[in-house]
């Protein structure tokens, strides 16, 4: 894969963790999406909606489908946030907390085996080298150029 571009790298590596992550989620039933929404909700406080999908980097749309479906399951509810009867704060059921920490233990076991695998140092490199891809790609420097080239 050393000739391969980083862009593949990257989406090659994401499909297989996300394919294991959802192969896992299957065991109960759910999906990773799901598992991510409900690592996402804090548990004590509940997370208002408006705040989940820039959390969790899901547009509007696919979050709501997201809600809809865990609400249906039981893994969510919607209560009025008392701070402001304007939005909705996502709460977890009881049944949701629980596939919480599945999804926790599933996040969990990957990183640790990820991390016995992979040298310490080789793992600060690689956070190192995410951190400063995902810095360079919000930054837009990559097509800052080409797209005031275009608009003229």
């Amino acid at each position: 894969m050393r000739d391969k571009t980083i862009d593949y790298i990257l989406r090659a590596t994401w499909m297989s963790v996300s394919k294991m992550y959802n192969e896992q989620a299957a065991v109960k039933g759910s999906t990773m999406s799901t598992g991510f929404a409900l690592i996402s909700i804090d548990p004590e406080t509940g997370t208002p909606s408006t705040a989940l999908g820039p959390k969790m980097g899901m547009e509007a749309t696919s979050l709501s489908r997201t809600l809809k479906m865990m609400e249906n399951k039981g893994l969510i509810e919607r209560r009025r946030n008392p701070e402001d009867g304007r939005s909705v704060l996502i709460h977890l059921t009881d049944f949701g907390a629980e596939m919480r920490e599945f999804s926790k233990s599933v996040v969990k076991t990957f990183d640790q085996v990820v991390k016995n695998e992979i040298e310490p140092e080789k793992i600060d490199t690689f956070l190192e080298v995410a951190f400063k891809i995902n810095e360079i790609v919000n930054s837009k420097k990559i097509f800052k150029k080409k797209a005031l080239l275009a608009q003229k």
